[in-house]
């Protein structure tokens, strides 16, 4: 059977354990240290004490006239008692020059020898000493006593036992083990409270599981090619993986964590997206060359932590989405233009029934001629099949919504003209918006038509697209290129994204975007691409006006 390794316990009971093992370790240290601190401090006073206590002895007149007595004992004796109890001491020995003792606390030793160095006494000295005598080991005075002439004429010694300091200490020790016990428990419980809030953020995970994570976390954030942005709560990159980085277009992650939003170069709208309070669901944005989606979720806990932002890449998608719209146009220029011929078949058939055979031939014939006057006219002036074919759709859409789409006397291009740079794709997307604008813009004016325009010049694409709605006003002039801006309402997939994708594709291949008033009333868009490789140019601010582009009077089709 096999037995399961226990698990590791975790970073917060890891650093509890070693926590309440150093605070254990500094409060016994700091009780020892004390401890033995104060039996040093105590043996000093001990022997300040027994300084003063034979001082005072060594000065008292009645102690040297007793000394000139035949028998000093009989009052010194008693005197030294009184000293005792009163000083507090353990013992006050009064002697003769060579040391026999004429007092002592013990009767039996009066007469002897005293035990002790007495040396530097008989010499004038005054001292204290550790020493053990007939009461044990204490700490001692000895000081020489002064008769006339300053001669030595006895010496005077007092003394407090050693045991009698240590008790004085361990009643201190007490106390001491006593708040070293409760600075333990202090220290324990801050301990436990502070590792209880590890422990809760860091999930109960040992320091192995922990770092097993953070390098999966390293490798799952730059695997991904969707980007992720993370913010503080003062809007500075704190997190960017390697598809954040390439998705707007930012240096290496060294350089942009810790920088705020707003000093990274980024589209306005984008920019306002990430310093937004609120979420943002499926917002769509533009960098340079991308079309991003865009989802931010504020980070909360009682207070603002950030934002969690992620980016969707669907430059692809988008482009894609706008080939589908242009087939969807053609599809239902198709079915409107089978419709008419349904109904175009039946006046025919209806007119043979009655009998009337040329004027169904003439009739049929009308229509014919017509409509190959229509796409004659498309094709000797736009040789480029997509181009050709887009508008041939366009002019079909326009007409269903009583818009009159032309070509212009002026165009002229030429198939094979295009390089191979300049790709058919980017075309549609800049003439298809241009035009659908355009119509949105003069559906409903009076003259209700579009002029479309394109041919080259100077090694230049010009495509020009003009209305006869109201124009853009002066104070859009600025706005109509950026994304989001509509003077229309908004419909199921939004609005303002049109022009804002045309700003991208123009610049993307180093060309021009302008806006002006049309000859006949309403607004004059203007593209110019060059037909040959760009030289690589600065771009311009993100989210600003467009190079070329002038202020002019407009108030709808943005």
């Amino acid at each position: 059977m096999r037995i399961p390794a226990p698990r590791p316990r975790s970073l917060a009971g890891q650093l509890f354990a070693m926590q309440a093992v150093l605070i254990a370790v500094l409060v016994a240290g700091y009780a020892l240290f004390t401890y033995i601190s104060d039996q040093h401090q105590a043996e000093d006073a001990a022997g300040r004490q027994a300084l003063a206590v034979v001082g005072s002895i060594a000065d008292a007149p009645s102690v040297r006239d007793a000394i000139g007595t035949p028998n000093p004992t009989a009052e010194l004796q008693p005197y030294a008692l009184r000293v005792m109890k009163d000083a507090d001491v353990d013992f006050v020995t009064i002697m003769n020059p060579r040391g026999i003792r004429w007092t002592h606390p013990d009767r039996n030793q009066i007469g002897r020898h005293f035990l002790g160095n007495i040396a530097r006494a008989q010499h004038g000295g005054t001292y204290t000493e550790t020493y053990k005598g007939t009461l044990g080991l204490s700490v001692r005075a000895v000081t020489p006593i002064r008769g006339d002439h300053d001669r030595i004429i006895g010496l005077v010694s007092a003394g407090i036992k050693v045991k009698a300091i240590s008790r004085r200490v361990r009643g201190q020790l007490s106390a001491l083990l006593g708040v070293a016990g409760g600075a333990l428990a202090l220290g324990a419980i801050g301990t436990y409270v502070i590792n209880d809030r590890l422990r809760r953020h860091t999930h109960g995970m040992n320091a192995a599981e922990l770092s097993r994570m953070h390098d999966y976390h390293e490798a799952a954030l730059h695997a991904v090619r969707e980007g992720l942005l993370m913010l503080d709560g003062q809007f500075r990159v704190a997190l960017i993986n390697d598809g954040g980085r390439e998705l707007l277009g930012l240096p290496n992650e060294a350089d942009v964590i810790g920088r705020s939003v707003a000093d990274l170069g980024l589209p306005a709208p984008l920019t306002g997206a990430l310093l937004a309070s609120g979420p943002r669901v499926d917002e769509v944005h533009l960098t340079a060359d991308r079309v991003l989606v865009v989802n931010t979720s504020p980070v909360s806990g009682g207070e603002r932590r950030g934002t969690v932002a992620t980016l969707r890449d669907v430059t692809e998608l988008q482009s894609l989405m706008g080939e589908l719209d242009s087939e969807r146009g053609f599809t239902q220029a198709l079915r409107s233009q089978a419709h008419e011929a349904a109904n175009r078949l039946h006046t025919v058939v209806s007119l043979i029934e009655l009998g009337r055979a040329e004027e169904a031939v003439d009739f049929a014939t009308a229509e014919l001629e017509l409509a190959q006057v229509l796409t004659d006219q498309v094709v000797s002036a736009v040789g480029e099949p997509v181009l050709a074919a887009l508008l041939l759709g366009k002019t079909a859409q326009a007409n269903e919504r009583g818009v009159e789409l032309v070509v212009s006397d002026d165009s002229r291009l030429d198939d094979g003209l295009l390089p191979p740079t300049l790709p058919a794709r980017d075309l549609v997307t800049i003439l298809g918006n241009l035009i659908d604008n355009a119509v949105d813009a003069a559906q409903g004016s009076l003259r209700s038509r579009v002029t479309v325009t394109a041919y080259a010049e100077d090694s230049e694409l010009v495509l020009r697209v003009a209305d006869t709605g109201a124009g853009v006003d002066p104070a859009h002039a600025e706005q109509v290129f950026q994304r989001g801006f509509s003077t229309k309402p908004a419909g199921p997939g939004g609005r303002g994204l049109g022009l804002a994708l045309v700003r991208q594709a123009v610049h993307r291949h180093g060309g021009a975007l302008s806006v002006a008033e049309a000859a006949g009333g309403g607004a004059e868009f203007e593209v110019r691409l060059p037909l040959r490789t760009p030289e690589p140019t600065t771009s311009p601010a993100q989210g600003g006006p467009v190079p070329g582009s002038a202020p002019v009077v407009r108030g709808g089709g943005a």
